[in-house]
């Protein structure tokens, strides 16, 4: 059954493409930041890869549904984040790095609503992670 959620219709939809949504998010993210490389090891980072994104999938949907905790992910990985020296720009970009992968993966499927959606969530996601700043 499809959720009348278009955020999470969107993860859907690309399950239904695509089995494994890491290696197409850390190709883009490693495309348009190249930085980004230096900052996994290379030994062991697909698993960290796929459980970094799988949280972030999880904060994403509670932060686009009905908020029961989960999104506060976000701000203790905005923390652990700082803490690594990772620049609070490039954490944001992220989200906006899984919603791209998922348009393109999506194509004529990526509706208006989806798209409206998804924006919105980017710029609460983005309004949270900066007053989050210390």
């Amino acid at each position: 059954m499809t959720s009348p959620n278009p955020i999470e219709q969107s993860f859907e939809l690309a399950a239904e493409r695509c089995a494994d949504l890491t290696p197409l998010v850390y190709r883009r993210l490693h495309r348009e930041y190249p930085e980004t490389q230096a900052m996994f090891r290379t030994e062991g980072s697909e698993l960290v890869k796929g459980s970094m994104l799988a949280l972030t999938i999880e904060a994403i949907l509670d932060f686009a549904g009905e908020r029961t905790g989960h999104f506060r992910l976000i701000e203790s990985e905005i923390d652990s984040h700082d803490a690594y020296g990772t620049p609070r720009d490039l954490f944001i970009a992220f989200f906006d790095v899984i919603a791209r992968t998922l348009r393109d993966l999506l194509g004529a499927d990526w509706s208006s609503e989806i798209d409206m959606a998804w924006r919105r969530l980017l710029e609460e996601i983005e309004d949270h992670a900066r007053t989050s700043e210390v």
